[in-house]
């Protein structure tokens, strides 16, 4: 292995620093989870994973939205998986969560607070969502 300047330590370091706030939950009221069993990775999770943290960066959202990782949710058929947990809205799993609907998710969701209605796999009845 190659020796490591101190420029390109203190850039990992930085790096690694920014890979941890991004998994911190202090002050986030947000979760997006991505299904990442076996199933999920072979349909592309860690694309979308990179994607969806990318576009929450674009728009200013990282330090309000926590992004994190889970096994298979069951729904094998239509990975990728996301889960989508936000304050004043129904918690949401979509599927066939590529990483082109990464920014539609991000924009849709959590910017215009709208469903994204076509990916919709599970979210509670009307009658238990609280208004």
């Amino acid at each position: 292995m190659a020796r490591m300047t101190l420029d390109e330590l203190r850039a990992l370091r930085e790096s690694k620093r920014q890979d941890l706030a991004r998994r911190d939950v202090e002050g986030k009221n947000i979760q997006i989870i991505v299904g990442m069993g076996t199933c999920g990775i072979a349909a592309g999770a860690k694309q979308t994973f990179d994607a969806i943290a990318e576009s929450l960066q674009k728009h200013g959202l990282e330090d309000k939205v926590v992004i994190r990782q889970t096994g298979c949710m069951g729904l094998c058929y239509v990975e990728p998986t996301v889960e989508v947990v936000a304050p004043d809205m129904p918690t949401v799993i979509y599927g066939k969560m590529t990483h082109d609907m990464a920014e539609s998710l991000v924009v849709k969701h959590l910017v215009e607070h709208s469903l994204l209605d076509n990916h919709i796999l599970d979210r509670p009845a009307a009658d238990i969502v609280k208004k």
